[in-house]
């Protein structure tokens, strides 16, 4: 997955400037981001504070690991029914 450019505390920090009044198209000029950005973060990480933004990335990733785990025993599991199935 891509690294972000921005960290969560700036994300935060800009999410709480628009809260704050600050119209989204001068927030998006003035950290040089699209506004799709800004409603992807705000629909994603709206309401939450740094250290809930730090543990959903956490499970993020524990859960592409998982899936990574879950497709190599599927596999193996696939290689070993098409090999019993064979007639010797």
């Amino acid at each position: 997955m891509k690294q972000s450019r921005y960290s969560d505390s700036q994300i935060m920090s800009i999410l709480k400037q628009a809260e704050s009044g600050i119209p989204v198209p001068a927030l998006c000029r003035e950290h040089g981001m699209s506004s799709a950005t800004f409603y992807k973060w705000r629909a994603k990480y709206g309401g939450m504070d740094i250290s809930m933004i730090a543990r959903v990335k956490e499970l993020e990733a524990e859960n592409a690991r998982l899936k990574k785990m879950y497709a190599e025993e599927k596999l193996k599991a696939l290689i070993i029914q098409e090999a019993m199935a064979k007639k010797w």
